[in-house]
């Protein structure tokens, strides 16, 4: 068994589950910003507030695997990506607490715009950091040799505005999901303006990468490998086309209104799948790939043993949790 590639594909599953679950409860908090009004903002608070914590598990599950399983990877990438970290998890925190002394302050409505100033910097953050990675880090002696500021490019502010976009798109289809009436009609309009702009971020960011990155380039343009690749952006472009027609119309109960959110959920699919194709075999574009990088045999198999007990009782936790909180979410209710 090649334990290394077990390993990040474990780190893989729980970040893009993270982008997922997260990313929608985080789409509600950008899309605060364009609410109607405080009835529109609790039911979109109340929406998220049973589940919101458990998804953030993901992220720490696939953030011990790379400290243990890649400890070369972790220490070169987090000094290189320090600074939008930082701000990543303070926004984090920033919207955490704001979450909670929303349901108990007379005047929520300051709350509100913590909330949606700590989910859009997490949002961006994100992206940035993702944005930073695929530019590359400057690696010598299996150390970070660059500055302070190196990650902040023209790839990570596109990178870092795409993700904003797509997880409002996420937040937006979650709507449409667990709200009913105008809230719903607001999102369906909402989601179909974010499917625009996350086909342009990712056409952007798909243009700047191979421009910068000749390996990218020949990845996906050399020989035939167009050809063999091209259907990953084909079925972006298809998926976008379905999500758009279908946010257009009033959504049939059942299928009709979980379909949006998971065509969005399939669009950031397919985006990961480009990200991954771009940057295989590597951990630390374009200085380590995930052979190098890797832990000893006995540290992979001690991780994986410990993932192995953890990621079920986590994924156990998160199905029953959406289970028990299914349906719609009224606007009196208040979920604290």
């Amino acid at each position: 068994m090649d334990l290394a590639l077990v390993s990040a594909g474990v780190i893989a599953l729980g970040v893009l589950v993270y982008i997922v679950l997260d990313g929608f409860d985080l789409g509600i908090g950008v899309l605060f910003a364009v609410a109607p009004d405080a009835e529109a903002r609790a039911t979109m608070m109340n929406s998220v507030a049973p589940v919101w914590d458990g998804n953030e598990t993901w992220l720490i599950l696939g953030g011990a695997v790379l400290f243990a399983a890649f400890p070369l990877a972790y220490a070169v990438a987090l000094p290189a990506l320090y600074i939008p970290l930082m701000l990543m998890l303070f926004a984090l925190i920033f919207r955490g607490v704001s979450f909670e002394l929303r349901f108990k302050a007379e005047n929520p409505r300051p709350w509100d715009f913590a909330f949606g100033i700590g989910s859009t910097v997490a949002a961006f953050m994100q992206g940035a950091l993702l944005g930073g990675l695929v530019a590359g880090i400057k690696v010598e002696n299996n150390a970070f040799a660059g500055g302070a500021f190196d990650w902040l490019t023209p790839l990570a502010i596109a990178a870092g505005l795409g993700v904003v976009a797509g997880y409002a798109l996420l937040g937006a289809c979650w709507l449409v999901l667990k709200t009913e009436g105008a809230l719903q009609a607001k999102a369906r309009i909402w989601g179909r303006w974010l499917t625009a702009a996350v086909l342009v971020a990712m056409g952007v960011v798909s243009l700047i990468t191979p421009l910068d990155h000749p390996q990218v380039a020949a990845r996906w343009f050399g020989g035939l490998n167009f050809l063999y690749l091209a259907p990953v952006p084909a079925a972006a472009a298809f998926v976008a086309f379905i999500l758009w027609r279908g946010l257009g119309r009033a959504p049939s109960p059942g299928w009709g209104e979980r379909a949006p959110f998971f065509l969005a959920t399939l669009l950031f699919l397919l985006g990961y799948a480009g990200i991954a194709i771009s940057l295989w075999p590597y951990i630390v574009p374009y200085r380590l790939s995930i052979w190098a990088a890797a832990a000893p045999p006995a540290s992979q198999v001690f991780t994986l043993i410990g993932a192995a007990v953890a990621l079920p009782m986590v994924a156990v936790y998160t199905i029953y949790a959406y289970r028990v909180f299914r349906g719609k979410v009224s606007a009196g209710y208040e979920a604290h």
